[in-house]
């Protein structure tokens, strides 16, 4: 019987883990790799994620204020965990037995980052399991820095809007170089649900209300003073995403 278990379970870590991706090329930061990216409609277009895409954006012209903005929003202890946040996994999971499924995602920055470049959107346990894996390795073979520059431009932030740089150009009609503290907070704000729940063209105010929160958070960790707190609040109101053009383009459709 224990032999039957051991061939078991070493027959489900391979079906679970033997074709995953090699993540240590990724620390070449000249490295330009194709992804496949979703539209609004299901279908499926190619994207490159790195420097022969025209938005990239390395993290050097990322202002702070952009990068902290996504990290209060989407994974607070990004520069203390090692690609996995134990706790808020462990209160997912508990989350999640309750309703007997899979709901409350609780993945880290890292976590996104292995889900957007190597595997499906589909919420299976399976593709969990293959992205806790590929999250160590991502932490074990790139820097923090490396690790936000690839998500800050993979992230979707609207209709075939992938990553800050296509999100400041989509949304404000200038490079991601010359966003206000405003501008950050109001993109890091579409984050969760570009496409319904924080969509600016059908939510603004469930938009503005999050980056509000989000520069109150900046202003807390002495990203901003004060007085820059309350000159971004003024100008949040004055955003309403109408600087939008026409359809957009994923970049290896250019």
């Amino acid at each position: 019987m224990l032999a039957v278990a051991t061939l078991s379970c070493g027959a489900l870590a391979f079906w679970i883990f033997w074709d995953l991706p090699d993540t240590a090329p990724l620390r070449n930061s000249s490295l330009t790799m194709t992804i496949e990216v979703p539209d609004w409609h299901g279908k499926m277009h190619p994207f490159l994620v790195g420097p022969k895409n025209p938005d990239w954006a390395p993290l050097e012209s990322i202002p702070d204020e952009m990068k902290w903005a996504v990290i209060v929003a989407e994974d607070a202890n990004f520069y203390e965990h090692s690609g996995i946040d134990v706790t808020a996994l462990k209160e997912a999971i508990k989350y999640d037995l309750k309703r007997k499924r899979l709901a409350l995602g609780a993945s880290t920055i890292t976590q996104q980052l292995a889900k957007n470049l190597y595997l499906s959107r589909d919420k299976s346990i399976r593709r969990k399991l293959r992205e806790l894996v590929l999250a160590q390795r991502l932490e074990a073979n790139l820097t923090k820095g490396r690790i936000l520059e690839l998500y800050l431009n993979v992230v979707e932030l609207g209709p075939l809007v992938y990553g800050v740089g296509h999100g400041a150009r989509y949304y404000f009609s200038k490079p991601v170089s010359q966003l206000t503290p405003a501008e950050a907070a109001f993109l890091a704000a579409i984050l969760p649900g570009p496409r319904i729940a924080f969509n600016p063209e059908t939510r603004i105010a469930k938009v503005r209300q999050r980056a509000a929160r989000l520069l109150k958070l900046l202003g807390l960790r002495n990203i901003l003073s004060e007085a820059e707190v309350n000159n971004a609040l003024t100008q949040l109101g004055q955003l309403d995403g109408r600087e939008m053009p026409g359809p957009s383009v994923p970049a290896t459709d250019l």
